[in-house]
């Protein structure tokens, strides 16, 4: 095998999957390697197989089938389902019970690619339960095997991904709806058709074509241009609503009929309370960036709201943990107890539907009883390092101290404002040297306000 050093597997293997440039820091030759460190350690825990996918990206298939060839020199068995979601690959490792590799760079731009590993019940591989281990056999201590190849087979898993998620949602009651999706050349525009189908639904597609080059923009709708598109084609076609998905389909943002976007914590509160008719008094994980108006609408509804860092590992761990029926993020990634504990876009678009599709109110009225709060959104600033990170937000602290009600440092700093519902985040990123803020409070002007005010010391008054 190759020789590595390990600053470049660390650049390469990260806090919760693989990701790099293909050609410059992403290989076949490293993706053999990687399927075979993998295979390694799975075989530890008696493991026999792994579920291999990938998305649409041109690199994926060599990038894919690399991998299967580490794997099967190691003895292991391959499942080889080719195209898919993110969310489709877990199915497989819940439904079938292997471990799984979905070969995708989700949002990021086309040069990229990666992998998300996750273990049998689509547990996910972080760098504590096997990317750091995996990292080091890479590196230069892959174990010799001269065993029998493990078997090939490809299966196709669409059709049992799909009636597996509609049987998690009651559609019986829906009224017929035009939905706008834009698929963002991504995966949604493989797995929606299939999901829609049969369902009072006339659905208008934007950006369905499978195209890995992301031709008509970024699949990332948490960058606001990239909704641009979908916000006039929605009431341009008369829809109900419109959804759009990232590039590996896991995450999903809404707009109204209108265009307007539909907060991510706001859908979150709304599949939350549709959990809790199904699950009385049950326990929901919402990250500690989500509105408030989450944990309230919980505990009005008669669950027990949990908090949790921001990072898909901590919340799928905590729901484990927590027995939670469901939980949700500020990055509008949904998570569901009765989808192994995995994320689902499609999952979430089901129960959105359902919801609307039960009622007689347009969305933008639906989802007003959702929203009681106005948010800054995500607002980032790059310093030059840890140390910095870390005075800029004790100076912001200093600042606020006579005007703070509370202060907790679950993930960064949360500092609740005294005599108003207000509050704010500091934290930074794991993996830029970024301090991210979070704003939220009753009205827009005191938003505005603290923005200013936080901005004004973490960025010197520049």
């Amino acid at each position: 095998m190759t020789t590595r050093s390990p600053e470049f597997i660390d650049t390469v293997i990260k806090a919760y999957d693989v990701r790099g440039v293909v050609g410059e820091t992403l290989d076949a030759d490293l993706v053999r390697d990687i399927g075979a460190a993998f295979s390694v350690l799975i075989k530890r825990d008696g493991e026999t197989s792994i579920a291999v996918a990938h998305d649409m990206r041109e690199s994926s298939p060599e990038l894919a089938q690399a991998f299967s060839d580490g794997a099967r020199a190691q003895g292991v068995d391959v499942i080889f389902v080719g195209l898919s979601s993110t969310d489709e690959l877990y199915y497989t490792a819940g439904a079938l019970n292997p471990s799984g590799a979905m070969f995708t760079a989700s949002h990021n731009p086309a040069k990229y690619n990666g992998i998300k590993l996750c273990r049998p019940g689509a547990k996910p591989v972080s760098r504590d339960t096997g990317l750091a281990e995996i990292a080091l056999m890479v590196c230069s201590d892959l174990p010799e095997y001269d065993g029998e190849k493990g078997s090939y087979e490809e299966r196709d898993m669409l059709q049992g991904y799909v009636d597996h998620l509609r049987g998690l949602v009651d559609l019986s009651g829906m009224r017929p709806m035009t939905v706008a999706v834009d698929a963002g050349n991504g995966m949604a525009g493989h797995t929606v058709p299939a999901a829609f189908e049969r369902l009072p639904i006339t659905l208008k597609p934007l950006y369905f074509e499978l195209d890995g080059t992301f031709p008509n923009h970024e699949a990332n709708p948490l960058d606001p241009k990239n909704l641009v598109d979908l916000q006039k084609f929605t009431p341009a076609q008369k829809a109900d609503i419109g959804l759009a998905f990232d590039g590996d389909a896991d995450r999903l943002f809404v707009v109204d009929e209108n265009g307007e976007p539909v907060s991510p914590s706001a859908i979150c509160a709304l599949v939350a309370t549709r959990y809790l008719k199904k699950f009385p008094g049950a326990t929901i994980i919402h990250n500690l960036i989500t509105s408030k108006t989450v944990p309230e609408l919980i505990t009005e509804n008669g669950g027990h709201p949990v908090r949790s860092r921001v990072g898909h590992s901590f919340i799928k761990a905590l729901m484990a943990k927590e027995n939670a029926v469901f939980g949700g993020e500020h990055s509008a990634h949904y998570y569901f107890q009765e989808f192994f504990n995995a994320d689902s876009g499609l999952l979430t678009a089901l129960h959105v539907l359902a919801a609307l599709g039960e009622s007689d109110q347009p969305l933008s009225e639906l989802m007003a009883d959702y929203s009681r709060y106005e948010a800054s959104g995500e607002i980032n600033t790059r310093l030059a390092g840890r140390q910095e990170l870390e005075d800029k937000t004790q100076a912001v602290c200093d600042a606020f101290a006579d005007r703070t009600a509370s202060i907790d440092r679950l993930d960064g700093v949360t500092v609740q404002l005294a005599g108003t519902p207000a509050w704010f985040n500091l934290r930074a990123s794991n993996t830029e040297p970024l301090l991210r803020l979070n704003v939220e409070a009753p009205a827009k002007t005191e938003v505005d306000e603290i923005v200013e005010e936080v901005l004004a010391i973490v960025r010197n008054d520049e």
